[in-house]
C-alpha cells in the first residue's frame, strides 16, 4: 500500500507541475486567442482517469484472465509427486521471500515457460508449463519458480500497472491536445469538434503509444534482471544460470501479450525491435548473474 500511495502521490505532483508549466508558458492563452476553450487541468484529470482505469481493471482481472486464457489447472490437492513437489517448493520460497502462499498451477504447452500474475503479492498465481516440467531438471525448475516468486515479492505486477497507467495518462492527454490544436488553430474549425480533431488525435495516440511502449518495455527488461537476482537468492546462483542456459537451448513460445512481461523468457530481437522486447536477451541475463548482479 505504501508503494501505491507514494507512486500515485508522485504522479499527482507531476500532473500539477505540468499544469503549472503550461500556465507559465502561456499555452492556455495561445489556445484562447485561437478560439480554443480548453481547460487543461480538467483534461489532465480526465486523462488520468482514463489512463489508470484500464491498467487497474486489467490488473484486477489478471489472475482470472490468466487461468482461463492459458487454461491453468490450479493444484489444490496434489495428485502426483511432481505436483506435491511444486507446491512444497513454492511454499518454501514464498516463506523465504516474506509473501503469502501463491496459487500454483500447470498449463498445457510443449514449450518451457512460466509466469506469475495477480494484483496482490499475498494472493498471486505462479504457473508453469508442462513442457518446462518435462524438459528441465528439478534444480532448474526450482530456479524458474524462484524467479517467478521474486516477481511477486517485488510487487512487479502492481508496479507495471502503475507505470502503464502513468504512460497511458500522458498518451491520452497529449493526443487530445494535438487534436484540439490541429482542429482549432491550424484548420480554424469554430463549430464543436471537427474531423481534424478526431483524425489527428487518433494518429497522435497511435504514434505516442509506440513511443510509450518503449518506456514500459525498458522498465520490464530492468525488472527481469532484478527477478533473476531474486531467483539466485531463493534457489542459488548456479541453479538460476543453469535454468537460463536450458532456456537458451529450447525454442520459446510466446505467452499472451498481457502475460508476456511476467514470463520467464521472451524472444530476442535486433535493431528497433529490441526496444519493444519485454525481456533482455538470455545471454545478457546470464552474464549479469555471472558478474554477481
Amino acid at each position: 500500500m505504501i508503494r501505491i500511495f507514494l507512486f500515485l502521490a508522485t504522479n499527482v505532483a507531476i500532473l500539477v507541475v505540468i499544469s503549472l508549466v503550461f500556465s507559465l508558458l502561456g499555452l492556455e492563452g495561445v489556445l484562447a486567442e485561437n478560439g480554443v476553450d480548453l481547460n487543461l487541468q480538467a483534461l489532465l484529470v480526465m486523462s488520468a482517469v482514463i489512463g489508470f482505469a484500464g491498467s487497474f481493471i486489467s490488473l484486477a482481472m489478471s489472475k482470472w484472465l490468466a487461468k482461463r486464457g492459458m487454461r491453468v489447472q490450479v493444484i489444490e490437492q496434489p495428485r502426483s509427486d511432481t505436483e506435491r513437489w511444486l507446491l512444497q517448493t513454492v511454499q518454501r520460497q514464498a516463506q523465504q521471500a516474506g509473501i503469502g502462499m501463491p496459487e500454483v498451477g500447470l498449463f498445457d504447452s510443449p514449450e518451457p515457460n512460466a509466469f506469475a500474475t495477480g494484483m496482490n503479492r499475498n494472493n498471486a498465481l505462479v504457473a508453469v508449463s508442462t513442457g518446462l516440467m518435462q524438459r528441465m531438471q528439478a534444480d532448474e525448475v526450482e530456479a524458474v519458480l524462484a524467479h517467478e516468486v521474486s516477481h511477486v515479492a517485488n510487487g512487479d505486477m502492481v508496479t507495471m500497472a502503475l507505470i502503464q497507467g502513468v504512460i497511458n495518462t500522458f498518451v491520452v492527454f497529449l493526443s487530445r491536445l494535438v487534436g484540439f490544436f490541429v482542429d482549432r488553430v491550424i484548420l480554424r474549425n469554430e463549430r464543436g469538434l471537427g474531423i481534424g480533431y478526431f483524425v489527428s488525435s487518433i494518429v497522435a495516440q497511435i504514434f505516442l503509444s509506440f513511443l510509450a511502449t518503449t518506456i514500459v518495455m525498458w522498465f520490464s527488461r530492468r525488472r527481469e534482471f532484478r527477478a533473476d537476482h531474486g531467483g539466485a537468492t531463493l534457489a542459488s546462483r548456479s541453479k538460476m544460470i543453469a535454468a537460463l542456459r536450458r532456456l537458451q537451448s529450447n525454442s520459446q513460445a510466446e505467452l499472451p501479450s498481457q502475460l508476456a512481461a511476467f514470463g520467464i523468457s521472451g524472444h530476442n530481437g535486433g535493431g528497433l525491435r529490441a526496444l519493444f522486447m519485454s525481456h533482455p536477451p538470455l545471454e545478457q541475463r546470464i552474464a549479469a548473474l555471472q558478474a554477481g548482479y
